[in-house]
């Protein structure tokens, strides 16, 4: 009977099979490192950085900060309806654009609007290394949201304004108080920072999100005031009148929108008081005696928002002011205003030192005069198949005695990217794109 031993490698074949191993985790180990260091496949455009030439001195004895805004497109505002053309409106659709967009400029400060799906947009910035601060209107699904790196600032004072609670004057009946036309439930956000290497100096920044309709220009107007005053105050109360402020966000609104001209101390024209005029109405949601306008169904869970829905995008289920309503005059909203300091636009400046023939202007698509505040805006920040317009901007105004400049922008899309428009897979997850600002202003 034979017996039959199992098999024992010598220690040599051992050693000459772990080597071959060895080789072959190699080789894989490479070949997946040659396929890391290829040129990355982008999921949105890529937008270039252009230098702002006339303002490139020295640097070493000045603050920097490169703030982004973005309105993100809340995902519970999402409608086919409203964006027929767009081939990415699911959210799984949009995640992987929204967060490469997000964070493609590593900027300093993010000032976000219809801020939504919290669980998923968080947990980018955390691990980008920002910390953060959300707010959002009562009762809505969707808010504004700052975020600032942690290795930068630390945050000292937060303030959330609510608009449809703000008063305007100092009158006993409330409804006069606040003067409104509309409880739209918008917000504004602001935030005071100190650098963390520098705690004498530092940043009030704010954004928001001013009331979409077109028509209700006094309102608008309104709010933009209101969250001046309030950045000012803010300033104030910090004693610290040498930091800069910066507002940024989705205004709702064109340069040649009244709202534009006061943050920016222009005069109103004959145009923005007709605007005015018209817009001096007192909505149900201020109201409820006012009778509601037949509308056409929809359903769309937001109540300010409802309206997006009128094909003529009138004025509906309000009447007109009355004093006792007690809405601001032109001459009393200028004086809302001149409290505080002329805003400057940073894409507004920025875009008028660089001679760049590509760059599509708003004034040049409306025919304005190269001198004509907001000529250099960009043509467009939101385009859509129904609605193409700019509405979105970076403003700041300079530390108290100091000079502050634009050293930088993210350079705005090209008109013909948009397609027959946004959102759209390869260019922008939102019905809105990006802008990004580098602002320096000397240390106090």
């Amino acid at each position: 009977m034979s017996s039959h031993r199992k098999y024992q490698p010598t220690p040599e074949e051992i050693a000459a099979a772990q080597a071959k191993k060895a080789e072959r985790l190699k080789k894989k180990q490479e070949k997946a490192e040659s396929s890391d260091i290829k040129a990355p496949t982008h999921t949105i455009i890529q937008r270039p950085w252009l230098t702002v030439p006339t303002t490139q001195e020295t640097l070493n004895d000045k603050l920097t900060v490169k703030v982004f805004t973005w309105n993100l497109l809340a995902q519970c505002l999402v409608r086919r309806e409203l964006f027929p053309a767009s081939d990415c409106l699911k959210a799984g659709q949009r995640e992987q654009m929204l967060q490469e967009e997000l964070l493609s400029q590593d900027a300093s400060i993010l000032c976000l609007q219809e801020v939504d799906r919290l669980e998923k947009v968080l947990p980018i910035l955390d691990q980008a290394g920002y910390l953060h601060r959300y707010a959002a209107g009562r009762r809505k699904k969707h808010g504004c949201l700052i975020a600032f790196k942690r290795k930068l600032f630390e945050q000292v004072h937060e303030r959330v304004v609510f608009y449809d609670e703000q008063p305007i004057r100092d009158v006993e009946d409330e409804r006069a108080q606040r003067g409104h036309s509309f409880n739209t439930r918008n917000i504004g956000l602001i935030l005071a920072l100190r650098f963390r290497d520098d705690p004498s100096n530092g940043i009030i920044v704010a954004t928001t999100h001013l009331f979409w309709h077109p028509k209700y220009t006094y309102e608008r107007a309104r709010q933009a005031g209101i969250l001046v005053r309030e950045v000012l105050d803010l300033q104030k109360i910090q004693c610290a009148t040498n930091w800069a402020c910066i507002i940024a966000g989705d205004f709702n609104c064109p340069p040649n929108d009244a709202a534009y001209a006061l943050l920016t101390g222009q005069p109103l024209n004959a145009e923005h008081k007709e605007r005015l005029a018209f817009s001096r109405v007192t909505h149900v949601s201020v109201d409820p005696t006012v009778p509601r306008t037949p509308k056409p169904t929809m359903n769309n869970e937001e109540e300010g928002e409802a309206e997006a829905v009128d094909p003529d995008r009138v004025i509906t289920s309000a009447r007109a002011a009355t004093d006792a309503d007690g809405l601001l005059s032109n001459e009393e909203l200028v004086a809302l205003f001149s409290r505080g300091c002329r805003l400057r636009s940073a894409y507004g400046e920025g875009l008028s030192q660089i001679q760049n023939h590509n760059i599509a202007l708003f004034g040049e698509r409306v025919l304005l005069e190269c001198t004509h505040p907001g000529f250099h805006e960009p043509s467009y920040t939101s385009y859509t198949h129904y609605w193409k317009s700019i509405l979105d901007y970076i403003f700041f105004i300079p530390p108290q005695d100091q000079t502050c400049s634009v050293t930088g922008l993210l350079a705005p899309h090209r008109t013909e990217d948009f397609g027959p428009g946004l959102p759209l897979k390869g260019v922008c997850s939102s019905d809105h794109v990006s802008l990004t600002a580098e602002l320096a202003w000397t240390k106090s």
